[in-house]
């Protein structure tokens, strides 16, 4: 049950029909991962802690930098040369001292990667590099845990979920692995809202997976163009023969 100070906290988003005090009994009691703690992860992890989500895992290997301070606003300058999963924890404890945080300062690889999301609810991947998104998406479909994807370079941001689930489309389906090259915001540039953007849209997905609300973005992949401020969506599929997610490791998973 909710406390009198959690019913208080979380008032405004209990008075959601889509919420109320069901849902927020079930943001209270999941368990969601966030794999890197950039640009995207920064609101990612501010707005689930605020949001009252009972326990957050926090992935990054990484140390702060001044350069990050620009976009990854979850870091303060008095951080510099701290883990950012330190760094994150401190900020988000300050704003709920009630949650359980767990953080992992290493780069995992896929066993151990499999073990911390087993128990999740929600994953949401804010790294910046392919190798480790496709990793994470063979984990989650391991495991059918929805994954929450975002991504953003220069002025430009993208956003969408894997459910995981027999209809859905895993990370596979949309991007070959074989032919994509990592682009760094170090190489490229970045400006900070656009992360900002998508990282505040990753979060509001994994709330609504957990709660139930409203469409998850399934099959759905969404632009955001920031010079313009214009929105677009594409459609795309599953694909029957996705070395991850198709048919036969479909008929295998639900075999185990």
């Amino acid at each position: 049950m909710l406390s009198d100070e959690q019913l208080l906290k979380y008032s405004r988003q209990i008075m959601l029909p889509q919420i109320d005090i069901e849902g927020q009994q079930k943001l209270t009691n999941s368990h969601v991962v966030i794999l890197g703690l950039g640009g995207l992860g920064s609101p990612v992890a501010m707005y689930l802690a605020t949001a009252g989500i009972g326990e957050i895992t926090l992935i990054d290997d990484d140390e702060v930098e001044l350069s990050n301070l620009q976009r990854q606003i979850v870091h303060q300058r008095s951080s510099q040369g701290q883990p950012k999963v330190e760094s994150a924890r401190a900020t988000m404890l300050a704003l709920n001292p009630a949650i359980k945080i767990n953080t992992i300062k290493q780069r995992l690889d896929e066993s151990e990667l499999q073990e911390v999301i087993e128990n999740a609810d929600a994953v949401a991947d804010c790294c910046d590099n392919f190798e480790t998104r496709f990793m994470l998406n063979r984990a989650c479909f391991s495991h059918t845990k929805p994954l929450v994807s975002g991504a953003a370079i220069r002025w430009e941001g993208q956003l969408t979920t894997f459910m995981m689930g027999e209809a859905s489309p895993c990370y596979r389906c949309l991007y070959d692995e074989d032919s994509f090259t990592d682009q760094t915001c170090a190489q490229n540039g970045i400006v900070g809202p656009v992360v900002g953007i998508i990282g505040t849209m990753q979060a509001l997905e994994v709330i609504k997976i957990i709660t139930g609300a409203g469409r998850a973005a399934m099959g759905e992949l969404t632009l955001f163009d920031g010079l313009d401020g214009a929105f677009s969506k594409i459609k795309y599929a599953k694909k029957t023969d996705c070395p991850v997610c198709g048919e036969k490791n479909l008929e295998r998973r639900l075999m185990d």
